[in-house]
Parts: C-alpha cells; sequence; structure tokens
C-alpha cells in the first residue's frame, strides 16, 4: 500500500495488456482471522532465503514492489487505518493484490439463528462483525492469486478434526476446487503446522515472479501444493532413514535409530523438512528426535491419530524387512570391520610391499 500524507492511494483492475506483460506493483493482503494461532505468520519471520523483509525492501531482483498487510507484521496502529486496503479491495479500487489467509474456514451455513465463528472487523454501517467468510467471498474473486498459509487454511487442520462444532475447512473446500483466481490460478497450498518458513517464502516468490511475468505459473499437485516441495516424503530425506532399511529401531525417543515404533508416520507423508531443516537449515522433526505426526497432510489429524503409537502400516512393514534387515546388518558390520583396517603395505620397514615395482620396465 503506497501511502503519502496519510492517503491510501489506490487504482482499479489492471488491463489485460497490463496482466501480460506482468506487474510493477502488487499488494499481499494477509488475513489470520481464520481459526489460527498466527503461528503461520511467527513462523514466516524466521525466514532468511529469502527474509520476508527482503522482499517488502525490493532487495530480490526481478519481482515487482511488495506492499504487504499483515496484522502482525504491520505498523499500522489497527482498526480502520489497518483495514482501509482490504476495503479498496473489496470494492475493486485496490489491485493487483495477493490474497493470503491464514487458519480455517469455519461453516457459517451451519449457525442456527445469530452469530458467528471468527470475524475481520465491523461493518462500518451496522457496526456488526464482519465474518471472515464475507471476506472471502469479497476478496476472492478479484484477487490476482489466492494463497492458503498453513496446514488449517489448506485442508482444515486441527480445528477440522472429527467431532469439531464449526465445520472448518481448508479454503479450497471452501472456494471450490476449481476455483480460479485473476490470474487463472487454483489456490495455492502450503501446507504445514505451521509453515516450514523457506518452504512458503519459496512458493511466495514463484508466484511473485509469476506475477511479474518473469516466470511461468507454478507447478502444483492434486492437492494443489507445490510440486518442487511436497514431491517427496519424509523417510526419503530423514537422516535415519538407513536404519529403517536394516530393521534397526529405536525403541524410546532418547535414540538415534528409527522411531517408526514409537509413532513416526514419516514414509507416508509429503513433507521436506528433515532434509531442509527448520531455521537456518537447523531442525526439523526427526533430525532433532521428533516424531513425524504428518501435519502437513490433509487427512490431518485424524489419520495419524494417536501421535504416540506405532502406525499400523509401521508394524507391518517392520515385520517384513526384518529378516532382510538383519542380513544386510550383520553383512554390512562384516565389511565395515574389513574397511576398518589400513592395508598391510603400510609399514615403516626397509622392503616396499604396495606393489610398486622400480625395476619394471615395458
Amino acid at each position: 500500500m503506497s501511502t503519502q500524507s496519510g492517503t491510501t492511494e489506490v487504482r482499479g483492475e489492471p488491463s489485460r495488456a497490463e496482466a501480460r506483460k506482468g506487474f510493477d506493483e502488487i499488494h499481499i493482503l494477509w488475513i489470520s482471522e481464520g481459526m489460527s494461532c498466527d503461528g503461520d505468520t511467527v513462523s514466516l519471520t524466521a525466514a532468511d532465503q529469502p527474509s520476508i523483509e527482503d522482499v517488502v525492501l525490493g532487495l530480490i531482483p526481478g519481482l515487482p514492489k511488495v506492499n504487504l498487510v499483515n496484522k502482525v507484521l504491520s505498523p499500522s496502529l489497527g482498526g480502520e487505518d489497518f483495514l482501509a486496503p482490504y476495503r479498496a479491495a473489496a470494492r475493486g479500487e485496490l489491485a493487483p493484490f495477493i490474497l493470503v489467509i491464514e487458519g480455517s474456514i469455519p461453516n457459517q451455513n451451519i449457525i442456527d439463528g445469530e452469530g458467528y465463528w471468527t470475524s475481520f472487523g465491523n461493518d462500518p454501517e451496522t457496526g456488526e462483525p464482519q465474518t471472515l467468510n464475507w471476506w472471502i467471498d469479497q476478496l476472492a474473486p478479484k484477487a490476482w492469486a489466492v494463497v492458503a498459509a498453513g496446514t488449517c487454511a489448506t485442508y482444515g487442520g486441527i480445528h477440522a478434526m472429527a467431532g469439531n462444532p464449526t465445520g472448518c475447512m481448508g479454503l479450497a473446500d471452501y472456494l471450490g476446487w476449481d476455483f480460479k483466481s485473476q490470474a487463472g490460478l487454483p489456490v495455492v497450498n502450503v501446507p504445514g503446522c505451521p509453515i516450514q518458513p523457506e518452504n512458503f517464502m519459496e512458493t511466495l516468490i514463484w508466484v511473485l515472479q509469476h506475477a511479474a511475468g518473469a516466470a511461468p505459473a507454478p507447478p502444483l499437485d492434486h492437492m494443489l501444493r507445490p510440486q518442487w516441495l511436497f514431491g517427496k516424503t519424509v523417510h526419503e530425506g530423514c537422516d535415519r532413514g538407513s536404519y529403517y532399511e536394516q530393521a534397526d529401531f529405536g525403541l524410546d525417543y532418547n535414540s538415534p535409530k528409527c522411531l517408526v515404533k514409537t509413532g513416526c508416520w514419516g514414509p507416508v507423508v509429503n513433507c521436506n523438512v528433515p532434509k531442509r531443516g527448520w531455521m537456518a537449515g537447523i531442525g526439523g522433526c526427526p533430525n532433532v528426535g521428533g516424531i513425524c505426526i504428518g501435519c502437513t497432510m490433509p487427512s490431518f489429524p485424524d489419520a495419524f491419530m494417536p501421535f504416540m503409537d506405532e502406525p499400523p502400516g509401521g508394524t507391518l512393514s517392520s515385520m517384513v524387512i526384518k529378516p532382510y534387515g538383519a542380513v544386510i546388518r550383520r553383512l554390512r558390520g562384516m565389511t565395515n570391520d574389513m574397511v576398518n583396517h589400513e592395508p598391510k603395505w603400510r609399514h615403516n620397514k626397509r622392503r616396499l610391499s604396495s606393489g610398486y615395482d622400480p625395476h619394471w620396465r615395458a
């Protein structure tokens, strides 16, 4: 949002020609009034490749100028001053913009009578709270791109688990999985509880490069996740994975071995955190002794509870791999012992025994 003398400058919908050549400036309107803890915004502040500050300050070559509006990161004192760009966008006077939603989307239709689940500001005319659903209905169709930040916003997450009274869902469930933004993009889902900061920033950078006309649309899988980030499993990037192959399982949380028997779902969960780390390349659940509970997955948390129990598939696969793993572990032990000795020609005696013949001639 560009401001001069306290006045917000807004403009209407961009022309088709402008959209084709890319934008020089774009707004990011971030709403975290979904059923949420604001953990995704907090996690975002840990990104450093690049940081959100780098993007906002224009330090990334080739990106349009970015005006970020986020309640946690905004210098605004709040109230109507903070809501001004959202209201302008809802009126169609602020474009282009990227809408970022954080938190699950509750179902207003199941409320019998008055009331609401969550709101974002009040109606200027009536003073009544304006629900998150109202804002999504107003902003999503006008947005150049729509991004769901975190598992709550992507698939419903904790608030959408069985037995919940809110009817919560992910953003694509609410808008429809065939939804298309002004750029022709579906909802871009970046799951995580919370988001891995670099995963989100990498996705946002791609969307911004697309907005600048410098990159194609980001490739998404069938669950609308970035393919290059969520195409592999935790197990495939885990530094404990080789223990699984050898059927060498840890039975408590102090073990450096495979944690599948203590509740880890890594072999079937799409997530790159063990390989990427959490902050500055450090951390990631199994890397620091934690089990994977599937927090990036569409079926989280229901399919992964109780969290500390061994997954059913882990019992079967460990039984199948046990005899193979025992043999491989023994053979590797023998080979390890063999290569842990120096060759016999490495000595300080008077006779050269390396096999080199100083008198050899062709």
